[in-house]
């Protein structure tokens, strides 16, 4: 059953926990809005967003945008997707219009490009994701998302591998240190050449690769490890 709850009375009630969790009047945030440029988001418009004001309509929610949203998130110190799916605390939250409510997780998983949406069901108790073709002869719903998250999935992955790189090399770094050690270099060259074709993949899919230790780069190009040996750039100071 879909819920007139909406996605701005979830922020709302977000904004009001997280202010009272950390001991905030309306003041206070306001100013803490203030100093992050936005002096615009005022006591009046914190009450407004809180609570609604009343007009001739009723009570009337002044909507959230995705700047004041930015902005409320680090003025409250909260990541500013939280306000908008509470983890841990709710059971569901609104998705679409059309779709039913979901738990905060599952809609999480969809805007960070974890998981494609299944909005359509329930099917037999289960949600299955929207088969339809675009423009109705174009690609699939599904296919079309899964292209536009890719990248979703790739920066994480380079900074994991990137991480392993570095560690390889401090133990080569040690070894050497002690004399030196050919499994601790053969394990940091596999692990390079990892992070190597991990790059090209980003390339191949039109992204910018972040910066680099200039000697990381240095090792990959000399063992030709790279498609496109340019794409990869220095970190500043390094």
């Amino acid at each position: 059953m879909h819920s007139h709850q909406t996605a701005g009375d979830v922020v709302a009630a977000q904004i009001r926990r997280h202010r009272e969790r950390l001991g905030m009047n309306r003041n206070d945030l306001a100013a803490e809005c203030a100093r992050l440029g936005r002096p615009d988001i005022t006591y009046a418009v914190i009450v407004s967003i809180e609570t609604g004001r009343s007009g001739a309509e009723g009570k009337k929610r002044r909507p959230v945008t995705v700047d004041d949203l930015l902005v409320l998130g680090l003025a409250l110190a909260t990541p500013p997707l939280l306000l908008l799916l509470p983890l841990g605390s709710e059971e569901t939250v609104p998705t679409v219009p059309a779709a039913d409510p979901r738990d905060p997780y599952t809609v999480w998983q969809w805007m960070t490009g974890e998981t494609t949406p299944k909005l359509d069901g329930p099917l037999d108790g289960r949600y299955v994701t929207d088969s339809r073709r675009i423009a109705g002869t174009g690609q699939t719903w599904a296919a079309a998302w899964a292209t536009a998250a890719y990248p979703a999935s790739l920066y994480p992955e380079f900074e994991r591998r990137l991480a392993i790189v570095r560690r390889a090399y401090l133990r080569t770094e040690a070894n050497q240190a002690r004399g030196g050690d050919p499994d601790a270099e053969t394990d940091f060259v596999h692990r390079l050449e990892e992070l190597a074709r991990h790059i090209d993949d980003m390339v191949r899919a039109g992204l910018k690769v972040p910066a680099l230790p200039h000697h990381l780069i240095e090792d990959m190009r000399g063992l030709d490890m790279l498609d496109a040996p340019n794409s990869v750039t220095p970190e500043e100071n390094d």
